[in-house]
């Protein structure tokens, strides 16, 4: 390329966009954005979630307290969602704060298929404020005015289809589920499980779709035979500290190693297609709490305790699909510690040593970089 394309790039669109820190990659967009916005969604309702599960079980007044914590938190998890997104994109700070608004109407006006609507509307806004911050001797004014009404606009044209959207597809999926609990306990398991492990936000994608029911008793399934599998896949070559990293915090820190030797995925997603089907047909596992918490796994233990929350007060996702709360028998705690945590473990363990000995997986491959 010759020096005077140079300094038309130096001085073009590509130069003020990077300056802007504008970036349209799959990174930036998917994986920062999605990611960001599940852990806004763990820092408000899923947290608050849990929170107000205890405050059901302690009296007095802690318990007062953890219930109104848990309300607060359901009314600002569009705000949360929205600022993290931001944060995530390394939006600068005029645009982060301005996101609260932004994502508080996209919530408001997405109804239960909210979080996508969120992460769709805060998308634009961002854009929109990072378009113009610090461009001006008066940014304090001119970056949160275009960021909030750009994206208040954009929320009120595109936020009620989204929403609508969101919960025709999770209901689809989910009447799927109870018509076919054996097929799509196999796809929505191996389908979600993947999704965990890769660099996507699965835990956002369910809190979009409003997974839960039979469909998000799969969904669990797939996630925690890809966190637990890694684990106990893994253990040879990171010991405890694998285990625990892997198996309660995220199998995404093997992906460089999946991306080197793919096959080294087979036994944890084999195993959520075991899982998931047993899940669905023969313990009827439902994962009516939080749907966030359909995507999670065994992070932080967040799935085995959405199962739990479920039971004892489903959330407004679950309700609304007429799930009730349970009194759970012998078999419901049986079958989620079986499918969350024994099953995953024992058949991920058994494939992976019968691929060592094959020769297909060699000592070292699993180990963390």
């Amino acid at each position: 390329m010759s020096e005077q394309a140079n300094k038309q790039e130096l001085t073009g669109f590509r130069k003020y966009m990077k300056e802007q820190n504008i970036e349209f990659s799959f990174n930036r967009i998917f994986i920062q954005g999605l990611g960001g916005m599940a852990h806004g969604l763990f820092a408000s309702l899923l947290i608050g979630t849990i929170l107000g599960t205890i405050g059901q079980f302690t009296p007095g007044a802690v318990g007062t307290f953890l219930a109104e914590v848990s309300a607060y938190t359901k009314e600002i998890q569009g705000a949360a969602m929205a600022m993290a997104i931001a944060y995530a994109m390394k939006a600068d700070p005029y645009v982060l704060y301005s996101l609260a608004t932004v994502g508080l109407v996209a919530n408001k006006l997405g109804a239960a298929g909210g979080p996508l609507a969120v992460y769709f509307v805060s998308l634009v806004a961002i854009l929109a404020g990072k378009l113009v911050s610090k461009r001006t001797p008066i940014d304090l004014i001119i970056t949160p005015t275009v960021t909030i009404c750009v994206g208040v606009l954009v929320a009120n044209l595109i936020a009620p289809p989204i929403g609508s959207f969101a919960v025709w597809l999770g209901t689809i999926i989910m009447w799927a589920t109870n018509q076919q609990p054996f097929l799509m306990g196999i796809l929505v398991s191996v389908i979600v499980g993947i999704i965990l492990t890769l660099p996507i936000s699965s835990a956002a994608i369910c809190a979009g779709l409003g997974l839960v029911g039979l469909a998000g008793g799969a969904a669990v399934a797939g996630c925690c035979a890809q966190m637990v599998g890694f684990a106990v896949c893994s253990y040879r070559e990171n010991k405890l500290n694998g285990l625990a990293s892997i198996g309660l915090g995220t199998s995404m820190l093997l992906v460089p190693n999946l991306l080197k030797k793919p096959i080294l995925w087979i036994p944890p997603t084999l195993t959520a297609a075991i899982t998931g089907p047993i899940a669905t047909c023969l313990f009827s596992l439902r994962m009516n709490g939080a749907p966030i918490s359909s995507g999670m796994g065994t992070s932080g233990i967040v799935g085995p305790i959405g199962v739990v929350t479920g039971w004892l007060n489903p959330s407004e996702a679950a309700v609304k699909m007429g799930e009730v709360a349970l009194t759970p028998g012998a078999m419901d705690w049986i079958g989620m510690i079986l499918i969350c945590f024994v099953l995953p473990a024992i058949l991920s363990w058994v494939i992976s040593e019968f691929m060592r000995k094959k020769g297909w997986i060699e000592f070292g491959d699993y180990k963390l970089v």
